[in-house]
């Protein structure tokens, strides 16, 4: 599903209504998405089935609210008790209004100078809709809205139980950067209208949505063809899960080689291999320092090994790159970089690995891996082998040599830049993770989860995207794929755990899990 701007969400209605497919018609479409959100939330159903509930609408003077005028309509007649607040003082009702019934009560900014029926109405409600502006947010709230964002932020202070919906997104939420209004109030649901926009999955925008439900509103297939960013949802992610055949053996679903670890950083050699086999892989070899291999057998018995020689400090001597080398082309894929530790020898050895001429197959370039690329200038030039480059938001200013990443939006620029440069798939790790392919294209995970704040999530993700490369994915695919596969394992730690306490281990049998639930939906 693609993710676009305000400019192109305008483009796209334009070209709907040269379709056919008219305003109006989309108004009545998103209307009534945002009414029988309010209704699945409220837990009623049927005409009637929401007798005794209060709504508040707050209405802005654009199509947003006009949107929320068209929701009011549906839920006085499903029997809620509906006030609709007008809440541009000096400017004539929006045309909508004309069609709001008799049981609708009607409140004008212009007659409630004080804000004390707005303070009134949002005492009474169950439920409160924003549809002040949606996408057309473009500059600082100033004036009476101001005022009426303080009020509705006092009220959800006051009453935790007043569930707010936003329509399209919280007002003072930018479409285009997910930078946010200081009097913005989040939401608990928010109403995507037709198409995500940036703002929804890019910090922290993203935050203040709340939980984003994306609604079809009726716009033709094919008018964002050329649009170049999309989001992982279920349904992609789903059509591309690795075939499972009955009659295969470990050799049908991927040989995967992991490159990682030392003394200092056992476990992440163990979080990767064993991911990979999660993920799908048939078999999987840990190319460790010889002296962690048996700890990494201890937790990961499923998993086969390639013992290297070590540097004093322990991680993998500039030898071991000859054996790997020479083992390399029994494998469909290689991570390279978990825990390997920065020493002299284990960094002459990654740039041997990785600098050309080595016959690599597709590889997950990670963590150490990458930070010892990001010292040699030029040294994506080398990087022969299709890979997936796996950084996180340090990691990445460090090969770009950007101090400080960008804010919000910018960070799908900075991934699809370094794509670009580099001639490989990019996932730039954190909330909203993207994948940035060098020909222009991008996808954005729609996961923000702190649970996976912790160490060695990271290499879980690495190991996945490995596995699901040694089984013949695309890198691109594997990326968005494993991406995907990572986050909603997370979702399920995350229900289990909460936001902190989880460890990175805990994903490991979510991902199967999470794979299953995805073939099955």
């Amino acid at each position: 599903m693609k993710i676009v701007t305000s400019a192109q969400m305008a483009r796209i209605e334009r070209l709907a209504g040269g379709a056919g497919v008219g305003t109006d018609r989309l108004m009545d479409n998103a209307g009534l998405a945002v009414a029988e959100t309010c209704r699945r939330i409220l837990g009623s159903a049927g005409d009637g089935a929401m007798a005794g509930l209060e709504v508040l609408v707050l209405v802005g003077p654009g199509n947003n609210g006009g949107d929320g005028l068209v929701a009011a309509r549906h839920l006085s007649a499903w029997g809620a008790g509906t006030t609709v607040y007008l809440a541009s003082p000096g400017r004539p009702p929006h045309p909508r209004a004309r069609e709001l019934p008799g049981e609708v009560r009607v409140v004008r900014a212009d007659d409630d100078a004080d804000g004390a029926v707005l303070g009134r109405c949002l005492s009474e409600s169950a439920i409160v809709i924003d549809a002040l502006l949606g996408t057309g947010a473009s500059r600082a709230v100033s004036g009476p809205l101001a005022g009426q964002l303080t009020a509705l932020a006092e009220a959800r202070s006051a009453r935790p139980e007043l569930v707010l919906v936003a329509v399209d997104l919280p007002t003072g939420v930018s479409a285009d950067t997910g930078e946010a209004d200081r009097f913005a109030v989040g939401a608990d649901v928010t109403v995507a209208l037709g198409r995500p926009k940036i703002g929804h999955c890019s910090l922290p925008g993203g935050e203040l949505c709340g939980v984003v439900a994306i609604e079809e509103i009726g716009l033709p297939e094919g008018l964002d063809d050329d649009v170049s960013l999309s989001l992982i949802t279920p349904g992609w992610a789903r059509a591309r899960l690795p075939a499972r055949p009955a009659a295969g053996h470990k050799g049908t679903f991927g040989r995967l080689l992991v490159v990682a670890g030392s003394r200092s950083y056992v476990g992440a050699a163990q979080l990767a291999a064993a991911a990979g086999s999660r993920a799908g892989a048939g078999l999987v070899t840990c190319a460790a320092p010889a002296g962690i291999q048996m700890a990494v057998a201890a937790s990961a018995p499923q998993v086969t090994h390639l013992p290297l020689p070590e540097t004093p400090e322990g991680g993998i001597a500039a030898g071991g790159a000859g054996e790997i080398m020479r083992a390399a082309g029994g494998f469909d894929a290689v991570v390279v970089g978990c825990g390997l530790g920065r020493a002299d020898g284990t960094a002459e050895m990654v740039r041997s690995l990785l600098g050309g001429g080595s016959g690599l197959p597709p590889a997950v370039v990670d963590a150490d891996a990458l930070n010892i690329l990001s010292a040699t200038e030029g040294w994506h030039r080398g990087l022969e082998t299709p890979a997936v480059l796996t950084p996180h938001p340090g990691e990445m200013s460090r090969l770009t040599g950007r101090p400080d990443p960008p804010p919000g939006a910018g960070r799908i620029e900075w991934a699809l830049e370094a794509a670009s440069e580099w001639g490989q798939v990019v996932a730039l790790k954190g909330a909203y993770t993207v994948v940035a392919e060098p020909g222009g294209r991008a996808m954005v995970a729609p996961f923000a989860n702190p649970a996976l704040a912790t160490a060695g999530t990271g290499d879980v993700l690495a190991g996945a995207i490995g596995g699901l490369l040694a089984q013949g994915a695309p890198p691109a695919d594997a990326a968005a794929l494993g991406v995907f596969i990572h986050g909603a394992a997370g979702e399920r730690v995350r229900d289990e755990f909460g936001d902190a306490g989880a460890i990175a281990g805990d994903l490991l049998p979510e991902i199967p899990r999470a794979m299953r639930a995805l073939a099955e939906e």
